[in-house]
């Protein structure tokens, strides 16, 4: 099996625009985070998907948000994968998204960007089976990979590992229930360590992503390990993390 490409992580500026709560200015909605994966290489749809198929897809989650609209089309250009996710800060806010809300911003993306990945992430806020319901909607408007998230609400209650299973248990959840609703692959995310990465895969996810158990870490060289300890959990090479880490964080 050939070893998966380490693509570095850039942030591609929102162009879509979220209804207000009412206790939360309209300024403060315009924004939608996306994530664009982006590699040096010219990857089609097939090679960008080809880790998903195998089960072996790793994401680390830079995570900041991007509001300038007139900067989308320029940054995806070099880009092979569009992620509309991210929405913790939205949450610390106020805001929440709407199936429809969902819906919509992926619309606009796919019409915008036809040929991209678009990974699309299903708010946790959502029950469960409307969580299954917008995976199946958004698979009918061309979504490639859908992403779960398992919420800043899950706070551990036991210490050690069963409080890593524990912190992982919403998003699993999703993870096999989205999985089990739709064709195209599911990216495990939010809550997950060493732990419980390899439980996202055999839950029936094609590929997980990090983002707190890595940038939570005070330096590179403890982000790397953590990286390399997700990465031989699940099985994958982990050569030349270093390198794309440090262009993540410089």
């Amino acid at each position: 099996m050939a070893a998966p490409a380490s693509p570095g992580l850039l942030q591609a500026p929102s162009f879509c625009a979220a209804r207000r709560l009412p206790a939360v200015s309209r300024s403060a909605t315009r924004r939608a985070s996306f994530t664009v994966q982006a590699s040096a290489s010219d990857s089609t749809k097939h090679t960008v998907l080809e880790a998903f198929r195998e089960n072996r897809a790793l994401k680390i989650i830079s995570g900041l948000q991007n509001f300038d609209r007139s900067n989308v089309a320029s940054v995806v250009t070099a880009a092979d994968k569009v992620e509309i996710g991210n929405y913790d800060s939205f949450y610390e806010m106020g805001i929440e998204f709407s199936s429809e809300q969902i819906l919509n911003m992926t619309r606009e993306t796919r019409k915008m960007l036809p040929d991209i990945t678009l990974s699309v992430t299903v708010p946790h806020t959502l029950s469960l089976p409307d969580q299954m319901r917008l995976a199946e909607l958004l698979e009918e408007e061309g979504a490639d990979i859908i992403q779960t998230e398992g919420g800043k609400c899950s706070r551990p209650t036991k210490p050690g590992v069963l409080g890593l299973i524990e912190k992982a248990t919403p998003t699993l959840a999703a993870a096999y229930s989205i999985s089990r609703a739709v064709s195209i692959p599911v990216m495990c995310s939010s809550g997950l360590s060493s732990v419980t990465a390899p439980m996202a895969v055999t839950a029936g996810a094609a590929g997980v992503g990090v983002g707190s158990a890595v940038n939570k870490l005070n330096d590179v060289v403890a982000m790397i390990a953590e990286v390399r300890s997700i990465a031989q959990a699940m099985g994958l090479p982990s050569r030349n993390v270093s390198e794309h880490l440090r262009s993540v964080h410089h």
